[in-house]
């Protein structure tokens, strides 16, 4: 039972409050900073933004009031992230010091804090107040926990693959509830316990359906449940094996996790990928946004999904690549050797990959598959194209080297330092072999997904 809460240990318990804001902010919205400022001019659970110059936020929250501060600006499931984080802290906060303490709202103080955050972040009305955290059952932390033991799990030396689709709140015409199983089973870590557990929903082609309740009523196969949503366009392009996930949760609120062959956990909601974990911590991945700063910078909306897709399906299959988009197609010669480019004709010595450059010459991306962009991607080196989807070279050694900024971190060694080379000359896309995908300009990486 939590003890009630007194004069001489409230200052403490704030202080600790504050660190915890701060702690959550700077794990999901890295590298920001944030700061007191001074006294909010009246308590609040809820975080209250107030206006702030371009680049941060300033925000009132209980008795302070913060800046952050950051590189740019931040977008709205930026903001969405820092609200959720103060309104999960607040009920927290409510449950000391401004209600009686229940024993139902214990479990709100256990468990991963980050993973309340993320669930907090997609089923608001779980943390809307005291009363609420106490009577619904936190469904998204259930079943992350779910999906973290079962990534501690194999079966036949292989890794295990599950996921859970969890119903939504609001109107959805294509679907309903099946009635409710006599014997149904909470959605909980519990289940992993039974041997054939994960072998029935294998998070690819099948997943749990878990209702409102939270509790395990049915068991529905992904690609048939997004076939009414199949004509729909996404928000954002995605992964081959993914999109129908997406699309799965286009309508009616509903809320896809996903624990991959590769280990990671992916949550889909509002037909897009919004959370990942891997490397051990959770990740905002912010789509829309990251998505339409491509688009923008490439200017051609076709060419820009199309490797953007590509990209997506070397990542989830952890192949390494690259694609450069000139901005002038003059500056070919100064990043791509002549031998490397595919109009050069000549005759090429025995062995050497350029005597493959007729199958591709005179080609334009968005007039070849996503499934040859990949192959020509794994090529060492990197797939060079204009902005009129022109294929100039594919497997090309850059050769422009330029000194790096000493604010820019070199994490993937060659090719991060080929990726920031070669975007001073156009946008870059690099694919790492441990999944990630950047997106490079000017000698900087613009987001990382």
């Amino acid at each position: 039972m939590i003890a009630s809460v007194t004069k001489k240990t409230a200052p403490a318990l704030q202080a600790l409050y504050q660190q915890l804001l701060t702690r959550g902010i700077q794990y999901f919205l890295s590298p920001s900073r944030l700061e007191i400022v001074g006294p909010a001019p009246q308590h609040t659970l809820d975080i209250v933004f107030q206006p702030a110059p371009p680049g941060g936020l300033l925000f009132d929250w209980l008795k302070d009031r913060y800046a952050l501060t950051n590189h740019r600006e931040l977008t709205e499931h930026e903001k969405k992230m820092v609200r959720t984080i103060g309104r999960f802290l607040g009920v927290r906060h409510e449950m000391l010091f401004e209600s009686e303490p229940d024993s139902r709202n214990l479990p709100s103080f256990g468990g991963v804090i980050e993973d309340r955050y993320v669930s907090a972040f997609l089923e608001g009305r779980v943390y809307r107040d005291a009363h609420s955290a106490a009577e619904l059952p936190d469904r998204v932390s259930e079943a992350i926990e779910v999906l973290r033991i079962s990534a501690l799990s194999s079966y036949e030396d292989k890794r295990i693959s599950t996921g859970a689709l969890l119903f939504g709140s609001m109107p959805d015409s294509c679907h309903s509830l099946p009635p409710w199983p006599a014997e149904a089973l909470p959605y909980s870590s519990e289940l992993t316990s039974i041997r054939s557990f994960h072998r029935i929903c294998d998070g690819l082609r099948t997943l749990a359906l878990v209702d409102g309740n939270g509790y395990m009523v049915e068991l529905v196969d992904v690609q048939e449940w997004a076939r009414p949503y199949a004509d729909m366009e996404l928000p954002v392009p995605t992964a081959r094996r993914y999109r129908t996930h997406s699309q799965a949760t286009l309508c009616g609120g509903h809320i896809c996790l996903v624990l991959t062959p590769n280990g990671e956990i992916k949550i889909f909601g509002d037909g897009v990928q919004l959370f990942s974990f891997f490397d051990g911590r959770w990740h905002l991945t912010d789509a829309v946004e990251k998505y339409r700063a491509w688009q923008e910078a490439i200017g051609r909306p076709e060419l820009a999904e199309r490797l953007f897709i590509a990209a997506l399906n070397l990542a989830e299959h952890r192949r390494g690549g690259m694609f450069v988009v000139l901005e002038n197609h003059a500056d070919t010669g100064l990043l791509v050797n002549d031998s490397d480019l595919l109009e050069t004709d000549r005759r090429a010595r025995t062995g050497a990959k350029n005597q493959l450059h007729y199958l591709l010459r005179g080609a334009q991306a968005t007039a070849l598959s996503t499934a040859v962009l990949e192959s020509i991607a794994q090529i060492d080196g990197s797939v060079v194209l204009n902005r009129d989807s022109n294929l100039l070279a594919f497997g090309a050694i850059l050769r422009h080297n330029p000194a790096v900024d000493d604010d820019e971190e070199i994490g993937e060694g060659g090719r991060t330092a080929a990726a920031i080379g070669a975007s001073q000359f156009g946008e870059v896309l690099m694919i790492s072999e441990g999944g990630q995908l950047s997106f490079y300009r000017k000698g900087h990486a613009v987001w990382t997904l």
